[in-house]
């Protein structure tokens, strides 16, 4: 199998290097893959005058997994507005049909401190975002920005869904339920918008078809918002669209303490050979406030690494491994600022990548306690 790292923008090439550490461990423990690397965004421009080079697009084309860092910077606004014109990474999930995103968000032990929820609330929180990567408004046509002569304007996007877009979706979470607690929510806004009466209906019509075993609910986006910080135990499996699976899982952020801490999987459909193409990514974005710094939280992309232990290359023990070796870090009381108490010592990106690295080197046994 072929993994390729992309640092990217910002904090990206600050806690990639310690992914690729861990994933160097992982491969000299027998986990079989060949791992290469390119720079992507500004890093890239400045590399190769160009945002893709053709050769590094033909590496995504070809790899079975991406591990990506982040992408946006204010140095974009310097380059040639034609240079701009293409977003990548919409690109990367459009042409490898990468549609479904999992978003794991649970409350790790030790963490209950970092949220600014309380405990009680946040007791017993276990739940996966499915979102639809690659429809919606973010890739909707016609789309644009028109200027009138008086010095007027209207901008406009269009949101549209269809049954094939909406059934591969929502059999992504049931079959995900099936796995887990065997309940699925669906998120829309039924209620005002056309285009989400047909995606409940449709959902409602798949699961009569084929899920008759599995509860499934229904929530309007805005009362979900809502219930995320007011009883975020309560889910188990959320399905929803691309733009309210964006914000709704920055808002359940505050489950796990913060967004450095949040895991996706991009995953495209399975081949007749098995193969699933995939893209793994921290959800916190690039940070450019604090790029440089040697402070981001790289826990994010370390539990995305778990989830392509998980998903490509097919080792869920090996990815437990990892998830433990994270856990046992956070309970030892490493923190990085973002997940910090006010006059608790700050640990750097480095130091939490290396605790992590030296929690798989040496476990400890399951008798031991953690201090």
């Amino acid at each position: 199998m072929k993994l390729l790292i992309l640092p990217g923008d910002g904090i990206g090439p600050e806690i990639m290097p310690e992914v690729k550490k861990i994933a160097l461990w992982f491969k000299a423990q027998g986990v079989a893959f060949e791992l290469d690397e390119e720079p992507y965004g500004i890093p890239c421009w400045k590399a190769h005058g160009t945002l893709m080079p053709e050769a590094i697009w033909q590496k995504i084309l070809e790899a079975d997994a991406i591990l990506f860092g982040a992408t946006g910077s204010p140095e974009y606004e310097a380059l040639p507005a034609e240079a701009r014109r293409v977003d990548y990474l919409l690109k990367m999930r459009r042409d490898l049909d990468l549609y479904t995103n999992l978003r794991p968000i649970r409350l790790i032990p030790g963490m209950e401190d970092a949220s600014t929820l309380r405990p009680e609330v946040l007791q017993g929180t276990d739940m996966v975002l499915v979102r639809e990567l690659t429809g919606g408004l973010y890739f909707g046509e016609p789309r644009g920005i028109e200027r009138a002569g008086d010095g007027t304007g209207r901008g406009f996007n269009t949101l549209s869904y269809t049954t094939r877009e909406v059934e591969r979706i929502a059999r992504e979470a049931f079959e995900l339920a099936r796995t887990r607690d065997g309940r699925v929510c669906n998120v829309d806004k039924s209620n005002v918008l056309e285009t989400f009466m047909f995606w409940r209906q449709t959902v409602i019509d798949l699961h009569r078809r084929e899920y008759p075993d599995i509860e499934l609910t229904h929530m309007y986006v805005d009362n979900c918002a809502m219930q995320l910080v007011r009883r975020p135990a309560q889910f188990d499996v959320l399905v929803t669209e691309n733009l309210f699976g964006d914000i709704l899982s920055d808002c359940a952020a505050m489950v796990a303490g913060s967004l450095g801490m949040l895991p996706s999987a991009s995953l495209g459909p399975t081949d007749s050979t098995g193969r699933r193409r995939a893209l793994y990514e921290p959800i916190h974005g690039s940070a450019p406030d604090i790029a440089g710094r040697g402070i981001a939280n790289p826990c994010g992309a370390i539990l995305s690494f778990a989830l392509c232990l998980r998903h490509t290359f097919k080792a869920p023990g090996q990815a437990l491994r990892l998830e433990a070796a994270v856990e046992q870090v956070i309970a030892k009381g490493l923190r990085t600022a973002d997940i910090a108490q006010p006059g608790a010592r700050i640990a750097s990106t480095q130091e939490m990548g290396a605790a992590i690295l030296a929690a798989l080197e040496f476990p400890l046994a399951p008798e031991s306690t953690l201090a």
